[in-house]
């Protein structure tokens, strides 16, 4: 039988007006310390979220994902964020905030594989 280890994952949402508090779902990040993990899914579907708010700035919701993606790849190339050890990099990116990119609470988990389970997560929370 294989090893469960914990993970935590967060579903990464679009909020285009913040005071309305709606949101459309893009993606999942998952972090497992014991693998190393902490990577991204995501994928926007400009058609929906065009019919979601016909105003979004589509190429700036893109580059928002792209710097969260590398924020997860970690590096100087992400920053100052990017050089922080890889717990601290996912709960910076967790945390609770005000923009256009917010994600949701973090949730616990137990897996045998960090990436499968990326891809199960994925496929319930934002397909």
């Amino acid at each position: 039988m294989q090893e469960q280890h914990l993970f935590e994952y967060a579903v990464i949402r679009v909020v285009p007006r913040m005071e309305r508090e709606e949101f459309l779902n893009v993606g999942v990040v998952l972090y497992c310390a014991k693998e190393k993990f902490l990577q991204p899914l995501f994928k926007l579907n400009t058609e929906r979220l065009s019919a979601f708010c016909s105003e979004i700035d589509i190429p700036e919701i893109e580059k928002y994902l792209h710097a969260f993606e590398q924020i997860c790849s970690g590096g100087r190339v992400a920053g100052p964020i990017g050089v922080l050890p890889i717990h601290e990099r996912f709960r910076w990116l967790t945390a609770t905030r005000s923009t256009v990119i917010q994600t949701s609470k973090v949730h616990p988990g137990f897996c045998t594989n960090a990436n499968t389970m990326l891809q199960q997560l994925y496929a319930q929370l934002v397909l």
